[in-house]
């Protein structure tokens, strides 16, 4: 997708390819209007005809309200959505940690966190790639160093590196942690705001009702935006940590889930509504690897720093280096090993599945790992891809697209209108709450609308777009 100002790509529904809509300009009290490409192949509007909000709405909740009511859900959201929420709350860009200098081996390191950026298809790189080299390289002076005497200089040179990546690590906690403390230092407000649409865009996909599987929630992101949300909704995750004051990280997925048996009713119990499955694929700024355990620590939302919080028995010699943060993998050693395994393991489980929708949020298809679980899926027919984006600047999603050649199963929402968070949530989302009123309205209305009109019983029931979803 090109950066034209304004330009929003749309494939929904019946749509055989994505819908370029140009324009953007603010010509209704509703929101902008757009209006077909030149070379867009449409059905459903006509060359030069004005399409806002009220065009856009009828092709987008719809389906998305079916799409979302699958047998099998996952939501897959990446920095995107910390993006949003931390521009609706301080209307600020979310300021990221800088590229830095260990002031060792700094041209070795900064000339492979390049080569490994160009294989992710991005313009040279970033932290996160100069901490994975440094790693990577630390790893490899140990092995030389371990066969060499005690004061060789191979000795010294590992413990400068590994003083200075520390320090690295810990300052790229920081970042994050600031992150997360411009959101709740933000005028009341705003934060308020900024909670409110968080909440309502993970209710959009979390309101499923007792007869349906649990949504799957999964991020890329080492903050804890998405936790912070659902302890303001109410919204009951469940991952697989294991106890209550330092929760340990178990490799064994425990099931244990909230069930309840409607009045009246014999037979399987159902789902307590309000509860959802959380991995984050990635880790987190408050995963430590301690004595030989992946634990979560009580590290509160936006500290200082995470150093005071490693000071406590039990945790002695913790330090940054030990926090699961591992950066972007553009390759896929660090997926062999705990607990990451066991992450894509349910990642893949989760989503390979007939039936299946996966909508990702703010995700932009630089995790290859990632894009072949995607890609598997594509290969049952009834599974399908929702993608939601603000932009595709390094055309990430369209080439991914292109590539997996399975169009008629992916849905497209890309552009600074269709992937707007406040957007999102205001006018094309499913309504966030299992409304059976609304559900059960549609059926009335479509029963008394094509009634004498020679339509059967049947007909109109199957005609509902609503009928049987919340079921």
């Amino acid at each position: 997708m090109s950066e034209k100002n304004g330009e929003q790509l749309l494939k929904t529904r019946d749509d055989s390819v994505p819908i370029r809509l140009n324009g953007g300009i603010e010509k209704r009290e509703s929101g902008p209007v757009f209006e077909l490409a030149p070379e867009a192949q449409c059905s459903w509007a006509r060359l030069g005809a004005e399409i806002g909000p009220e065009e856009l709405r009828p092709r987008i909740e719809p389906w998305l309200t079916a799409l979302v009511q699958s047998e099998h859900l996952s939501l897959l959201v990446g920095s995107g959505l910390t993006q949003a929420v931390h521009g609706l709350a301080t209307d600020k860009p979310l300021s990221g940690m800088g590229r830095i200098s260990l002031g060792t081996l700094d041209e070795e390191i900064d000339a492979e966190a390049r080569r490994v950026a160009g294989l992710a298809g991005r313009d040279g790189g970033n932290v996160e790639d100069q901490i994975r080299a440094a790693t990577e390289l630390l790893r490899g002076l140990e092995i030389i160093a371990s066969a060499k005497p005690r004061e060789a200089p191979e000795h010294i040179l590992v413990s400068v590196l590994r003083d200075r990546l520390t320090k690295a690590l810990d300052s790229f906690a920081g970042s994050l942690l600031e992150g997360e403390r411009h959101l709740v230092s933000a005028p009341n407000d705003r934060r308020e705001q900024a909670f409110n649409y968080l909440v309502s865009f993970l209710m959009s996909f979390a309101s499923r009702s007792g007869t349906r599987e649990r949504l799957h929630l999964f991020t890329t992101n080492y903050d804890r935006y998405v936790e912070a949300g659902a302890d303001v909704a109410g919204l009951r995750l469940i991952d697989r940590f294991v106890g209550t004051l330092a929760p340990v990280f178990r490799a064994s997925r425990l099931d244990v889930d909230l069930h309840y048996n409607p009045p009246g009713i014999r037979g399987e119990p159902r789902y307590l509504e309000g509860v959802a499955r959380f991995t984050k694929l990635h880790g987190s700024v408050d995963w430590v690897d301690c004595d030989r355990a992946i634990r979560r620590i009580g590290l509160p939302f936006g500290a200082k720093a995470a150093g005071p919080y490693l000071e406590a028995a039990g945790f002695e010699g913790v330090d940054a280096m030990r926090l699961m943060i591992y950066p972007n993998a553009a390759k896929d050693r660090e997926t062999a090993s705990h607990p990451y395994v066991e992450l894509f393991r349910d990642l893949a489980a989760a989503i390979c599945r007939p039936n299946s929708t996966v909508v990702c949020y703010g995700y932009g298809f630089g995790d290859e790992h990632i894009n072949r679980v995607l890609e598997d899926m594509l290969t049952i027919p009834s599974a399908h891809l929702v993608v939601v984006a603000y932009g595709d600047p390094l055309r990430r999603i369209m080439s991914t697209y292109e590539r997996l050649g399975r169009h008629a199963q992916i849905t497209l929402l890309v552009g600074d209108h269709l992937g707007d968070l406040r957007t999102l949530v205001d006018r094309y989302l499913p309504k966030p709450a299992i409304d059976r009123t609304t559900f059960r309205m549609a059926e009335l209305l479509k029963a008394r609308w094509t009634a004498g009109h020679g339509e059967s019983e049947k007909e109109r029931q199957s005609s509902s777009d609503y009928g049987g979803l919340a079921e």
